[in-house]
């Protein structure tokens, strides 16, 4: 008998076909329309400052590409002041520059927990961890978001049945797709209590929260027993990521992480663009002012037409729940001239899609009052 041949794409269109009958099928839109998605909180990406500082860097000679990992040729001088001031900014003993926040996560996950330890992550931490903790070494257990109290039993019941290895908790400062914020005092007694690490990703609190922008973690920056990953492509309008460690931990990663041994360096004009950031953040704080302002502008607005967010952040979750109505509202809201888009599983939990608004610089008092107007208006009223 002869073998059945298959198109060798057949696998693919039906996994592509049951993501459309789940009406959970992605796909590239430009942008368009008044920024409500962005997280260019503020509005730095295209600020003159940042455009300038690369314009002189270039004039200077500084390259587009790094040429190599920073073990051989990679290494310039740009990513050396950077990590420099960004230590000095966070008030960490020592940082490094890596070229994404994923890697950054998954890198750090992959390397400094080790065999016989135990990662402890919060159920709504970023796709990263989640990678990073299924790659590693260690064992990794999902605790309840939010709740210190779950990360407490956790850890317990793992020395019960034998763990004796190190225990490293992962949290999100602020969270990407619900805004709420981590209860970081309880958090750091736990790990204190139980000599582990913490681990915090600051992606959307970096910039926006904290003295001049130094993050939810800035009053406990400098513990050895706290690592923290300040993501460079939202507030600081640029690309990368920076983890502040302790010396040794740099230095154990310098010489053990493959994802940063093994990759070309992130371009020194990123590493540029970062540290005029950190700058910015520095010498105009009206920024994160204004930020803040418009944050509780929004959320006034929001408690007038009856509606409350489970956040308090930049970050405002209207929660629809169907993936077909979620989407059906984000394009009725893009077709009204605002960028808002849908976000499905499993990016947010089954039965949860939502259109993710994000309040940045880019926007006025203005713009998000006509936003609520036109989302009301398509919801008829109704609210989460």
């Amino acid at each position: 008998m002869n073998p059945v041949h298959l198109d060798k794409t057949t696998g693919y269109v039906a996994a592509l076909q049951a993501l459309k009958d789940d009406d959970r099928l992605r796909g590239l839109r430009p942008r368009a329309g008044i920024d409500f998605v962005s997280n260019d909180y503020l509005a730095l990406a295209s600020a003159p400052r940042m455009k300038k500082a690369i314009a002189t860097a270039l004039e200077a000679g500084t390259p587009v590409g790094s040429g190599g990992s920073r073990l051989l040729h990679g290494n310039c001088e740009e990513h050396e002041s950077l990590e420099a001031e960004a230590a000095r900014f966070f008030g960490a003993e020592t940082a490094l520059f890596f070229g994404s926040g994923y890697l950054a996560n998954f890198a750090l996950l992959t390397t400094l927990p080790q065999r016989g330890d135990l990662l402890v992550l919060d159920s709504l931490v970023h796709a990263s961890i989640h990678e990073g903790a299924r790659a590693g070494r260690a064992e990794h257990s999902i605790c309840v978001h939010n709740d210190p109290g779950s990360v407490e039993n956790t850890i317990r019941e793992w020395r019960a049945k034998g763990g004796i290895g190190r225990v490293w908790i992962v949290v999100e400062s602020v969270y990407s797709m619900d805004g709420d914020v981590a209860p970081l005092e309880e958090l750091i007694a736990t790990a204190d209590r139980h000599d582990a690490f913490l681990v915090v990703d600051e992606a959307h609190a970096t910039g926006v929260y904290g003295e001049h922008g130094r993050g939810l973690t800035a009053p406990y920056e400098g513990r050895e027993n706290l690592i923290v990953i300040h993501t460079c492509g939202k507030a600081l309008g640029a690309a990368g990521a920076i983890v502040t460690v302790p010396r040794v931990l740099r230095d154990f990663m310098v010489n053990r992480c493959r994802p940063f041994i093994f990759t070309t360096a992130p371009s020194p004009l990123m590493a540029v663009a970062v540290q005029e950031a950190l700058l910015i953040l520095q010498q105009e704080p009206d920024r994160q002012q204004r930020l803040a302002n418009l944050v509780a502008f929004t959320h006034r607005e929001l408690a007038i037409r009856g509606s409350r967010s489970p956040s308090h952040s930049q970050i405002v979750p209207y929660i629809v729940g169907d993936n077909a109505r979620a989407m059906a509202l984000a394009s009725a809201m893009q077709s009204r001239g605002f960028d808002i888009r849908g976000v499905r599983p499993p990016t947010v939990p089954a039965g949860t899609a939502r259109l993710r608004i994000s309040l940045t610089l880019n926007v006025s008092e203005d713009d998000v009052r006509a936003m609520l107007d036109a989302l009301f208006e398509e919801t008829k009223g109704k609210c989460q």
